[in-house]
């Protein structure tokens, strides 16, 4: 029952989801509410699309095809970002001659930035040298 009670409950979210505005926390939340019933949701929207129009039928079933991409997309990011810096901690302190503090995870922020927005590779010869091309602008910034 309160399977059921959870799909009619949400059945009317991914529809409201097609919007180009819409943000990945709000993707996301549908994730999490949905949980592991989010593709038995998807169906129940899609079965529930009722119009003799053949054409209002094709949007309404490529919209729910959408919705399900921007998931992929949310579940892809979110994964990238699980990862950490190739170029670890102790490495940037010993560089730079600094001790444990906020500067070296700013500056792991900002070798993991790069990597997700495609600047450098996510591999630890590129992340190192971008390191070095950017520790002195981040050293600066503390004096």
């Amino acid at each position: 029952m309160e399977y059921i009670e959870k799909l009619i409950r949400l059945h009317l979210r991914p529809i409201a989801l097609v919007d180009e505005v819409v943000t990945d926390s709000a993707i996301r939340r549908l994730i999490v509410n949905a949980d592991e019933d989010l593709d038995d949701l998807i169906l129940l929207c899609r079965a529930d699309v009722t119009s003799k129009n053949p054409s209002k039928v094709s949007r309404y079933l490529e919209n729910y095809e959408i919705v399900m991409n921007k998931v992929r997309d949310v579940r892809e990011k979110d994964q990238l970002r699980a990862f950490q810096s190739p170029v670890r901690g102790e490495e940037i302190m010993k560089v730079c001659g600094i001790p444990p503090s906020k500067l070296v995870g700013d500056i792991k922020t900002a070798i993991e930035d790069a990597i997700l927005d495609g600047i450098i590779g996510n591999n630890y010869e590129e992340a190192f040298e971008y390191f070095m091309k950017i520790k002195d602008d981040f050293l600066k910034e503390k004096e």
